[in-house]
């Protein structure tokens, strides 16, 4: 029960974590020009109901794994054991910072309309989102490493998890924006065609990134081939790949097949709306094939590396 319990916690929190830092880094690359209110009033709306999601899913993750250190649930309860948590051990140290950070960008986002006419204020939100969730390179198994490899490990993770934010948490706004377009009716608030264009152009830089930081991360995690195909760890992982190497499928079919066609059909008000009804639902499976990566990996992260095994 305990161990369930903190798989579904951390998918909860990974979730959040992704979304929170994906919709504020979506008006950076997103626009060429000021976001629409519209728009950026749903998209506020997304950063707060994420935030708190951070917040309250970061609170149980803490409860389940101080079950999990002790094996019992009463030492939740426990004033010795949970001051030992906090302040000896690396996860405890690191969460009570992530906490703090979690309420920090509670308060700008509630604060949100004093910052409306402040120049930069998606650039901030954007940046301690990204804190957020680079930060829980230091909740895994990159501290298992000492000295350099330490500093390597936990940069490539934290690099790992900037890259899956982007892209996941992307696909949120993203989604909005094709639910709300229609062709054939009123002239939409945003060119569709170009942010979707800006959207795979930002594509090529999460991917690549997701990558070379999981090769990175393989190498110190699995070690071996042979760990990746005989190990419990390795087997969920090749799991994780094969669901990431669908994400990609989709990503190319929507970037080379689907966004061209909609260009070029531009002009026919009956053409765009067959494409574009393909790509909502490509968009609907990434984002469900991205929630199922963030499963493993909540998964992967309550178990032992294959490497060494």
């Amino acid at each position: 029960m305990i161990d369930l319990g903190l798989v579904v916690a951390r998918l909860l929190h990974y979730a959040a974590v992704t979304t929170l830092a994906g919709v504020a880094f979506f008006p950076l690359y997103a626009y060429s020009y000021t976001e629409p209110k519209e728009l950026s009033r749903r998209r506020q709306a997304v950063l707060l109901f994420s935030a708190v999601g951070a917040l309250l899913s970061g609170l149980i993750w803490f409860v389940f794994s101080v079950a999990n250190m002790s094996g019992a649930w009463a030492d939740v309860a426990d004033h010795e054991v949970l001051w030992t948590v906090l302040n000896e051990t690396t996860f405890g140290g690191v969460w009570m910072a992530r906490m703090l950070l979690a309420v920090l960008i509670l308060g700008v986002m509630a604060g949100s309309p004093l910052w409306m006419a402040v120049r930069g204020r998606d650039q901030v939100t954007a940046f301690l989102a990204a804190v957020l969730l680079a930060s829980l390179a230091g909740t895994g198994h990159a501290q298992i490493e000492e000295g350099a490899t330490n500093l390597v490990h936990v940069a490539s993770d934290a690099a790992h998890l900037l890259g899956a934010g982007a892209w996941l948490g992307g696909l949120v706004p993203l989604g909005f924006i094709l639910l709300e377009y229609s062709a054939g009716e009123d002239e939409p608030i945003v060119d569709v065609d170009r942010i979707l264009l800006r959207f795979s152009s930002m594509g090529y830089v999460a991917v690549a990134t997701l990558v070379v930081s999981g090769l990175v991360n393989s190498w110190f995690l699995v070690g071996s081939v042979t760990s990746l195909l005989t190990t419990l760890y390795g087997q969920i992982l090749l799991g994780k790949l094969a669901l990431f190497a669908a994400m990609l499928a989709l990503a190319a079919a929507n970037r080379f097949w689907l966004v061209p066609r909609m260009i070029e059909t531009g002009a026919d008000p009956a053409e765009p709306a067959v494409w574009l009804r393909t790509l909502r639902y490509h968009v609907l499976g990434e984002q469900l094939l991205g929630l199922m990566v963030l499963l493993a990996v909540s998964i992967l992260g309550t178990m032992r590396p294959a490497v060494g095994q």
